[in-house]
C-alpha cells in the first residue's frame, strides 16, 4: 500500500524504506546497543565520566542558560546516552541499589582500573580473570551506577565454563 511505502521524515519524503535502512546518522550509531543512563546532573556526569574511565564527550544538549539536559559519550566502541534525571526518580546511590550494569570492553583493562583508582572510584569488584574467560573489574560512578570493565583474557566456548548453549 502507498502508505507503507511512505516514510516521513521531517522536511522529507521517503518512498523507499531500504533509504532509511541504509542511512547513517552521526548523531546515533546503529549498530550496538546505546544506553541511556540518568544522572543528577550530566555535566558533572560528563566531566567525572571521562576524568576517570576516559570516554570522550560527542556532544551535550540543553536549553540556552539552563542545565545540560543530555549527552552522549564514548570509550571505543561503546556510546552511551546520559540523561538528566526526572523529578521524582532516584540514582542507584540514593536507593542504596544498582539498577543495571553496564560492561565496556577496553584493550587495557589493567591501566583502565589503575587509573579509576587513582581518580578514587569505588571499586566494587578487584581487577580478576572470570570463570568465562574476561580479565575485568567492577567500580560504580558518582550517581551508584555499575559498571565493569572488560578485556578478553582467553577464548572459551559457553558451555566450556558450564553455560548451556541454546539449541536453535
Amino acid at each position: 500500500m502507498l502508505q507503507d511505502l511512505l516514510i516521513r521524515v521531517p522536511g522529507v519524503f521517503v518512498t523507499d524504506k531500504r533509504y532509511i535502512a541504509s542511512m547513517k546518522n552521526r548523531s546515533v550509531p546503529t549498530d550496538t546497543v546505546l544506553p541511556h543512563i540518568f544522572y543528577q546532573d550530566v555535566a558533572d556526569a560528563v566531566d567525572w565520566l571521562t576524568r576517570v574511565f576516559g570516554f570522550r564527550e560527542h556532544y551535550r544538549y540543553g536549553d540556552p542558560g539552563g542545565p545540560v539536559s543530555g549527552a552522549q559519550i564514548h570509550l571505543g566502541g561503546a556510546w552511551i546516552m546520559l540523561k538528566r534525571m526526572r523529578e521524582g526518580c532516584k540514582t542507584p546511590a540514593q536507593l542504596g541499589y544498582g539498577t543495571q550494569s553496564l560492561t565496556v570492553f577496553v584493550d587495557d583493562v589493567d591501566a583502565h582500573f589503575s587509573k579509576a583508582k587513582s581518580e578514587g572510584a569505588k571499586i566494587v569488584e578487584d581487577l580478576q580473570v572470570t570463570v568465562y574467560g574476561e580479565r575485568q573489574y567492577g567500580v560504580e560512578d558518582l550517581d551508584g551506577h555499575q559498571w565493569l570493565f572488560s578485556q578478553h583474557a582467553r577464548d572459551l566456548s559457553p558451555d566450556e565454563w558450564g553455560a548451556q548453549i541454546a539449541q536453535s
